[in-house]
């Protein structure tokens, strides 16, 4: 469960900003988008090689 302090008189909105982010450190939300169908793990290996040689390429050009 996610606990946000609210700081009397602190805006309202400064407060959801705190549980908005908070909530997405959790990984709640991409973990259920994850779970919502099945990947096989010839294709989650095949993405990962596929970003990993994305990442290369632009860590190349920073250079």
């Amino acid at each position: 469960m996610i606990v946000v302090p609210v700081k009397e008189g602190e805006n309202i909105e400064r407060a959801l900003k705190k549980f908005k982010r908070k909530f997405e450190k959790t990984g709640a939300v991409k973990e259920l988008r994850a779970r919502q169908q099945f990947d096989k793990p010839s294709v989650k290996k095949r993405l990962a090689k596929e970003r990993a040689i994305y990442v290369q390429k632009l860590r190349r050009v920073e250079d």
